[in-house]
């Protein structure tokens, strides 16, 4: 430990931190993009990850196909040179559009003033392109099939289950946790004293269903995040480089009780899905709705992220959150941005790189888990009010003109890296200046019509 890493950081210094053997828990997005991260910096990484390695399995089981990556992703994405590579293939998603129950559609466009969009990437796709690039590496190890059953921090010791082998042992100076909203390396720092941990199942699952392709093209317009709202529950649909789309129905646990069989299915599409039907194909949904349960859906606070100068947690694994503002993905890779950049800061330890990664995190990532529990509401319920898209037109009127001054909490979000609290307690600003528009102009309202009245007695 006491020989020290030269490494630049960017204004000509050296960082403190010595030369580390780092071992990443969880080989997946965010792990990847971790132990391209520290190889890039002269680290000695080891990859585990317990399923088997995505670019060789026939089947790949996990969470959805493909994701939505936005301004905080890709900045992640180019840090590592990987950003063109990723928008080569991916689809941009320009804005919503809306499906009502007769089957009208409307669009409701992300950012009409600067016309930013995301982008809809396969998640298997990614994760290869993460890793090839890290077989690049001579200082990366990948370890598949290696399932984390224990671990000593103060040791930096590991023993991981192996299918049809003997258990293996491990040793690191630093374990970093990429291994996912139920991580086995937060449920050892959760024995820490001072570690606070919650979690919120929600009562609404999901399924996800296939819009096929025909004759080899898109069945819908690719450019939009395509959105069925239902006041409780609703439907949405991203489009795949294979011009599929991948479709995610949610709703309450209670709703899917109650289909409990095709005829029930096909009642139910035909009642509020009309103009979906024809092209998931009656067939296909049958088979797609019953061949497995409806996946429960979590969201996940803790602090702090780290242990001393022995182990840090990153993205699901320190703040897993509900789908809906499509921000999983992005919080993660910027949770290695922030981290990486803490590093290569000059005159500092790894114990206070660790602490000032928490300090600087914990309340923006907590302020995500929120707006992706409130998006979901919005997504489903408020898109279709009146209220809504009165409210989405001043937004974008103001920012039109005072683009510096009024961002949108959506564009502020998605399209900035500004930190997710400020983001909040920017739309909080702004809702207290136009209630105070609204009263101000109600007033002058009551006051002139209050003149008219005594002046016309």
């Amino acid at each position: 430990m006491n020989e020290k890493l030269v490494q630049s950081t960017g204004n000509g210094l050296q960082s403190s931190i010595p030369k580390l053997n780092v071992a990443v828990i969880g080989a997946g997005l965010v792990g990847s993009l971790a132990a391209l991260n520290f190889a890039r910096k002269g680290y000695e990484v080891d990859l585990y990850e317990y399923r088997q390695d995505i670019r060789t399995a026939e089947l790949v089981q996990g969470r959805s196909i493909n994701l939505a990556l936005s301004q905080r992703g890709r900045k992640a994405l180019a840090e590592v040179g990987l950003e063109d590579e990723v928008l080569s293939t991916a689809i941009p998603m320009r804005g919503r559009m809306l499906h009502d129950v007769k089957g009208n559609t409307s669009i409701v466009l992300y950012d009409p003033c600067t016309k930013q969009c995301l982008y809809s990437v396969g998640r298997k796709h990614l994760n290869e392109v993460l890793l090839n690039a890290g077989e690049k590496f001579p200082n990366i190890h990948h370890h598949f099939e290696h399932k984390l059953s224990s671990v000593n921090f103060n040791e930096g010791s590991m023993r991981f289950k192996r299918p049809f082998q003997e258990d293996a042992e491990a040793k690191a100076d630093l374990i970093v946790g990429c291994d996912g909203a139920f991580s086995a390396v937060r449920q050892q720092m959760i024995k820490k004293y001072g570690f606070n941990f919650s979690q919120e199942y929600i009562e609404h699952g999901y399924l996800e269903l296939c819009i096929p392709a025909k004759n080899n093209e898109f069945q819908m317009p690719a450019n939009y995040l395509h959105i069925w709202p239902r006041d409780t529950f609703m439907m949405i649909a991203l489009p795949n480089q294979d011009k599929s789309f991948t479709v995610t129905l949610s709703m309450p646990f209670k709703v899917f009780a109650d289909i409990k069989t095709p005829k029930d299915l096909l009642e139910f599409f035909i009642k509020y899905y009309i103009d979906a039907l024809p092209l998931l194909g009656e067939e296909k949904l049958i088979k797609d709705f019953f061949k497995s349960k409806p996946q429960y859906l979590l969201s996940i606070k803790c602090n702090p992220y780290h242990f001393e100068s022995k182990a840090v947690l990153l993205g699901d694994a320190a703040h897993a959150m509900v789908p809906y503002y499509g921000q999983g993905m992005n919080a993660g890779m910027e949770d290695c941005s922030l981290l990486f950049s803490i590093i290569s800061q000059t005159e500092i330890t790894l114990d206070k790189a660790l602490l000032q990664f928490t300090e600087s995190r914990w309340r923006d990532a907590h302020a995500i888990c929120d707006l992706a529990m409130y998006n979901y509401v919005e997504m489903r319920d408020l898109t279709k009010r009146v209220t809504f898209k009165c409210r989405k037109f001043l937004d974008t009127t103001l920012f039109r003109f005072f683009p510096t001054i009024w961002v949108p909490l959506y564009n502020s979000v998605s399209f900035t890296s500004m930190p997710y609290n400020k983001c909040i307690a920017n739309r909080k600003w702004q809702d207290k200046i136009l209630r105070n528009i609204f009263y101000t102009i109600l007033s002058g309202a009551l006051v002139t019509a209050t003149a008219l009245y005594v002046t016309n007695l």
